[in-house]
């Protein structure tokens, strides 16, 4: 799916690292650059490039603790 190879492609850019991601990779608290910063910086950027607004309250460790759930929820907020 499109969207996954883009919020991939966000995820390298942000913290500028080279690895392949899926539905299971572990990112907050697995992976060291993705700390607090870099979750403003990948939300700014899904903001922009898909055209997404995403609330403060949406925001939780929840979202961000495997690349599946967060490609799940910028589904929903697509749906929306």
């Amino acid at each position: 799916m499109p969207h996954q190879n883009l919020l991939a492609d966000i995820l390298r850019s942000v913290l500028q690292i080279d690895i392949k991601f899926d539905e299971d990779t572990l990112l907050l608290g697995a992976i060291p650059e993705f700390d607090s910063m870099a979750v403003i910086s990948v939300i700014t950027e899904l903001e922009e490039q898909l055209g997404i607004q995403i609330d403060d309250d949406e925001i939780s460790a929840d979202v961000f603790e495997t690349f599946g759930q967060l490609h799940t929820f910028i589904q929903q907020k697509q749906a929306a």
